[in-house]
This record gives structure tokens, sequence and C-alpha cells, in this order.
């Protein structure tokens, strides 16, 4: 609940000092966890959030995607200020060596040996990234990982 906490301050912050792209960025973040918590009923602890911060983060990493090939820098300085915003409500990020780390730390401690066995990897790295690298960046680092080398 902390980051909620943390995002609902930044927005009243925002309103005060009339910081446009802080306002939308922070309502659209909290309209996503608000739906998400009212699918749960429940209220999301900070992986949860996280991971709709990151799950933001990449919807507009598309969309600066869809604005260079539509030529529209006026598109791609929105979005690249709206991730600005939401990555710093989120825990440092890892690097690719430390992400690499982990998830050959746990390949070994699973006896992982192909992929097949992805699911045993992702389960052991998840719990130790805790929002500090997007899911699918992490997906894509496991199935390279295991592999076969030839």
């Amino acid at each position: 609940m902390q980051i909620k906490q943390t995002l609902e301050n930044a927005l009243k912050d925002a309103m005060r000092e009339r910081d446009e792209v802080r306002r939308r960025t922070l309502r659209m973040a909290l309209a996503s966890i608000k739906m998400t918590e009212i699918e749960k009923g429940a209220a999301l602890d900070d992986a949860s959030i996280a991971a709709i911060l990151h799950k933001e983060i990449k919807i507009r990493r598309e969309a600066i995607q869809d604005a260079e090939k539509a030529n529209r820098p006026d598109l791609i300085q929105d979005a690249q200020a709206e991730i600005a915003v939401l990555e710093s409500f989120l825990p440092k990020g890892l690097s690719d060596d430390e992400l690499r780390q982990i998830i050959l730390q746990a390949i070994r401690e699973s006896n992982a040996s192909g992929p097949a066995d992805m699911g045993k990897v992702m389960k052991a790295v998840m719990p130790l990234i805790q929002g500090r690298a997007p899911n699918d960046k992490v997906s894509n680092m496991v199935r390279n990982a295991l592999q076969p080398q030839s």
C-alpha cells in the first residue's frame, strides 16, 4: 500500500503545481490500480501495484513505437515524459547482469535442464525480483538461458 499512498500524494502535489503531465499520468496509473482492486475485490500489495506500473510503462513504450512509425515526435515526447514519471515510483531496476545472475542461480538451485523447466525457474526468480524488472524481459532471459547451447 505504500506505493499507492505515494502515488496519491504525488497526484495532489501535481495538481497543486499544475503539472499536467504528472497529473495525467498519475491519474491513469491510479485508475488502473483502482480497476484491478475492484476486479479482485481486495486492496493490492506493493508488488501488484509495481506490476501495474510496469504494465503502464510497457503500454507507453508500445505507443512510442507506433508514434515513431507515424513520425509523431510530439507523441513520442509525451510518452517518454509519462514513462519517466511512472519509473520514479518503482524500486531501482536490476541491470541485465544482475538479472542474469539471479536467473542462473535459480537454474542451478532448481536443477533446470531445458525449456520444459521454465515454470520452475520463473517460480524461483519472480519473488527475488519483485517489480525490479519487467516480467516479459525476465521471461525472455529465462527462456534464452534454458535454450540448449549449440
